[in-house]
C-alpha cells in the first residue's frame, strides 16, 4: 500500500490503551487513524461511514460489545480487517470473536510486543494469535480457522523472551476509583487467604485500613491472620525508604526485604503447597513522585521475586492521575512488564 493509505478505526473503552495505539501507530507513515471511539454501537456506525482498512477492537465496550460490533461490521464494511486486543483470555470467548471473521486476536498485556507484529500479519491476510493464547490449547482453533481462509496458509506466531514467561503471575491493576480497586484487590487477597495461602499488601495508609475493612466484611478473621503472620500490611512509603538508594531501587535491598517477607508468610501458611499473593502501590508512588524509570525498574525485580518465590503479585495504579497524563512509553513498557493488565 501507498504511504498513508492504511485507514484505521479504534474501538476501545480506555483512554490510555487509546492512547497507546494510536501512538504505535504514529510511528509508521503508512497509517492513518480516521478515528477512535469508546462504544460498540458508534464502533458500528463509524466503521460503516469511514470504510477503514484495519479495526482494532476491544470485547468490553458499552451499548454493544465488540462481538457482536464485529458481526455488524461485517456486513456494512466486508472489506476491514479486524483485529481483537483484548485482555479476556477465555477459549469461549476468543473462539466467538474470531468465529466474526476477524483476522486476529491479540491479549492486551502482550500488545507491546505483539500489536505491530499482528497488525503486519492481518494486514497480509494472515491469522494472528497471541502466543500466550496458543499455550492454553487454542493452537488447533487457530490453524483450523486459518486453512479456511483461502488467502491466509500460516498461523503468525511470536516467541516470547524468558523475561515475560507465561509462567510468571505479575499483573497489574489501573484503577477509576477506590471503589474499583477496593473491589479487584479484596477479591485478590481474600482468594489466597481462603485457601490458606498467605497475603503481603504495601500500601498507602488509607487503602490498607479499607482494605482490612473490606475483607473483615467478607468474613475473614483478620485478626487472627494478622497475628499469624499470613496476612502482612506494610507502608507503601515506608518500604520505599528501606530498599530506595539515590533515586532508583536498589536490588539486594529490595529482594532482601521482600523475600524476608514471602518467606514468613509462607511459613505462616496452611496450603499443602502454599503461594504468597502480593499486592503493592510502591510503583504507583514512584510513578506519581515523576520516577517512572524506577516504577519499571521495580516491576522488574518484581518478575525477578517471581522466580525466586511462590509468589503472586499485583501492582496497582491510580487511573484518576495515570489514565490522562501517563505518557504512551510508559504505559508500554509498564504493562510489558506484566503477565496480566486489568482496567477497573
Amino acid at each position: 500500500m501507498l504511504k498513508s493509505s492504511i485507514r484505521v478505526l479504534i474501538a476501545e473503552d480506555f483512554e490510555a490503551w487509546r492512547h497507546f495505539y494510536r501512538s504505535a501507530l504514529q510511528k509508521r507513515p503508512e497509517f492513518l487513524v480516521m478515528g477512535e471511539v469508546s462504544d460498540g454501537l458508534e464502533a458500528v456506525q463509524q466503521a460503516g461511514q469511514l470504510q477503514p482498512d484495519l479495526i482494532l477492537l476491544d470485547i468490553g465496550l458499552s451499548t454493544l460489545n465488540g462481538i457482536d460490533a464485529a458481526r455488524q461490521i461485517r456486513e456494512i464494511s466486508p472489506a476491514a480487517k479486524i483485529l481483537f486486543v483484548s485482555e479476556n483470555r477465555s477459549s469461549d470467548i476468543v473462539e466467538k470473536a474470531l468465529s466474526t471473521g476477524a483476522s486476529g486476536y491479540v491479549v492486551k498485556s502482550d500488545a507491546a510486543r505483539e500489536l505491530q507484529t499482528a497488525i503486519n500479519a492481518v494486514l497480509e491476510g494472515k491469522r494472528f494469535v497471541s502466543t500466550s493464547l496458543a499455550r492454553q490449547g487454542l493452537d488447533d482453533l487457530s490453524n483450523q480457522q486459518t486453512a479456511d481462509l483461502p488467502d491466509s496458509d500460516k498461523v503468525v506466531r511470536f516467541t516470547l523472551p524468558l523475561s515475560v514467561s507465561s509462567a510468571r503471575h505479575h499483573e497489574v491493576g489501573f484503577y477509576s476509583d477506590d471503589r474499583q480497586f477496593l473491589d479487584h484487590v479484596t477479591r485478590f487477597i481474600a482468594a489466597a487467604l481462603n485457601v490458606g495461602n498467605a497475603a503481603i499488601v504495601v500500601a498507602t495508609e488509607s487503602h490498607r485500613k479499607s482494605l482490612l475493612s473490606e475483607l473483615q466484611a467478607a468474613g475473614l478473621d483478620m485478626a487472627t491472620a494478622i497475628e499469624e503472620n499470613r496476612y502482612i500490611p506494610l507502608d507503601a512509603a515506608d518500604a520505599l525508604s528501606m530498599f530506595m538508594v539515590n533515586g532508583m531501587p536498589d536490588p539486594v535491598r529490595f529482594l532482601e526485604l521482600l523475600g524476608d517477607l514471602v518467606m514468613t508468610a509462607t511459613e505462616a501458611a496452611k496450603a499443602t503447597n502454599p503461594r504468597v499473593s502480593v499486592f503493592g502501590e510502591c510503583v504507583y508512588l514512584l510513578w506519581e513522585e515523576g520516577n517512572p524509570e524506577a516504577a519499571i525498574q521495580m516491576e522488574k525485580l518484581g518478575n525477578k521475586l517471581t522466580t525466586i518465590h511462590a509468589v503472586d503479585i499485583l501492582c496497582g495504579y491510580s487511573l484518576g492521575n495515570v489514565g490522562s497524563e501517563m505518557e504512551s512509553y510508559t504505559f508500554e513498557r509498564i504493562c510489558a512488564e506484566h503477565s496480566a493488565v486489568h482496567r477497573r
